[in-house]
């Protein structure tokens, strides 16, 4: 094929599917990209850049082009094209989830720990909610702190509530309290990082990407989303893996070793990070629509003045 008319922003595999998605988010949240240099991802960006523009080096193969964009869309916004910051990366949660999820896990049964966890653990979330918000609805540093102090608050009133709630409860009702807290953070904490977007609308445009106005209830559907992939990520290993370790726990050998729980607990979580992560992200297509007929009256309205009824739905970005 003519290199110079690759179209890199085409869609390796089909992103109407949940199995195409699935691929594609493989492929952008390999941890091992996180590892790479800032000098390569840069080159990278050069090289999906000059392919955008026709201006591929000559002797550029296809599969360079594939990995060029790998590592641009594992580590560079979609809207804004800037370097992200690396913990804030979807190709972080693997190394990053796994080790905060594992210390939760393990360490549930006193009032300090929950606290210490949780709080680890909010901060984290507020880092990779920032990082994958909408950048076209900007957010100030104030609305940044009252979103990171009202998530970890609801966490840790959540967990330290339902820990002593649950002292005379069997033992792996104890466990799943992290899940409770984490799943209860996520309703709060993510809206509230981008809440310019319920308060002002998010960018909304025509299959062909030309701007169509700003809508709120796009982005409630955009967030909504988000908040439901967030949990089914964490979900599996911080509900199966205490069942596991419950009945684990019961055998002579685990009770000679328990000084290794903690690190079997966090190799076990990134087990179940490595497949949740790309599995979460694709249940719902990173392109959202949304039908005309279904936004607010006024945007509506406006659409089908100009247009008539050539377009049936709008589409918008609905972050990670």
């Amino acid at each position: 094929m003519d290199i110079t008319k690759f179209n890199i922003d085409a869609p390796r595999w089909d992103q109407g599917t949940f199995v195409g998605r699935l691929k594609h988010f493989f492929n952008i949240t390999d941890p091992r990209t996180a590892l790479v240099s800032e000098a390569e991802l840069d080159g990278a960006k050069l090289l999906v850049e000059a392919c955008r523009a026709g201006a591929v080096p000559p002797g550029t193969s296809v599969e360079q082009l594939h990995y060029a964009k790998k590592l641009y869309d594992s580590a560079f916004h979609p809207d804004t094209g800037d370097k992200m910051n690396m913990i804030g990366r979807m190709s972080f949660q693997v190394p990053g989830g796994m080790a905060i999820t594992g210390g939760m896990l393990q360490f549930y049964r006193t009032i300090p720990a929950v606290v210490f966890w949780q709080w680890i653990n909010q901060s984290f979330n507020a880092l990779v909610n920032y990082t994958n918000r909408n950048a076209a609805s900007p957010i100030t540093p104030r609305q940044i702190g009252v979103a990171y102090v009202t998530a970890t608050s609801t966490a840790l009133a959540t967990a330290v509530g339902l820990n002593l709630y649950t002292k005379k409860a069997p033992p792996l009702i104890a466990r799943w309290v992290p899940f409770a807290a984490v799943a209860a953070a996520n309703c709060v904490n993510i809206p509230m990082m981008r809440q310019q977007e319920i308060l002002n609308g998010i960018a909304v445009t025509d299959e062909n990407d030309n701007k169509l106005g700003h809508s709120k209830k796009a982005a409630i559907k955009g967030i909504s989303q988000v908040v439901i992939s967030r949990i089914a990520m964490a979900a599996p290993g911080m509900i199966l893996l205490p069942i596991l370790m419950e009945k684990l726990e019961t055998y002579p050998f685990m009770k000679r070793i328990r000084v290794l729980h903690g690190p079997l607990q966090v190799v076990l979580v990134g087990g179940f990070l490595l497949f949740m992560v790309p599995v979460a992200c694709s249940l719902f297509p990173q392109r959202c629509s949304m039908a005309v007929s279904s936004l607010e009256p006024e945007l509506r309205d406006s659409i089908v003045e100009k247009y008539g009824d050539k377009i049936h739905y709008v589409y918008f970005n609905k972050g990670l």
